[in-house]
């Protein structure tokens, strides 16, 4: 009978065990998870940025063609299949033009909130990401950091944590990254 007590114990030890270990290995694929939605979202920030100027001339155009587009006389001549090519053309060049009015809302945002902002470095990651990705005249980290007279890794530090500051804007809540 004291082996079948020692047989249950053992058994019962083995079952906690093993339940600690896979609720463990559960969280541990959910925190990985949650990480790489989140590493997704910074390298889709990221390259929004970086193409910004080029979906900004996309759309200059885009008014004009729409009008072209949306003319009966154009659609009469077109079979169904062109008709449709072209209404996914359409479709498109709308979502570039709302992507470039949406960045641009969140670049405001992004400025209002660092000009509000009583640390200085808040200020300085908007006007980095700002001359690296937005301004006119594109300006390289060197660049940057001879006009605001800093170290090029600064500038590097600063272009991360702004990336990660202009994701929370675009995605929301699923752009912020919880801090264990």
């Amino acid at each position: 009978m004291g082996t079948l007590n020692l047989d249950q114990e053992l058994i019962n030890r083995v079952a906690e065990i093993s339940a600690q270990q896979a609720i463990k290995h559960l969280e541990n694929e959910r925190i990985k998870e949650q990480k790489r939605r989140r590493d997704k979202r910074i390298r889709n920030t990221r390259m929004l940025l970086r193409n910004y100027h080029q979906f900004v001339l996309h759309s200059m155009s885009v008014r004009d063609q729409l009008e072209n587009i949306a003319d009966p006389a154009f659609l009469e001549e077109l079979d169904e299949r062109e008709e449709m090519a072209v209404d996914s053309i359409k479709r498109s060049k709308e979502r570039t033009l709302g992507m470039v009015r949406f960045i641009d809302q969140m670049m405001t945002v992004f400025k209002l909130l660092s000009e509000s902002s009583p640390k200085p470095e808040d200020k300085r990651k908007y006007e980095v990401i700002y001359l690296h990705y937005i301004a006119e005249e594109k300006k390289s980290v060197e660049e940057i950091a001879d006009i605001m007279n800093m170290s090029t890794r600064q500038v590097q530090r600063d272009i991360k944590h702004g990336v990660y500051t202009l994701s929370s804007l675009i995605f929301g809540v699923d752009g912020i990254r919880f801090v264990r």
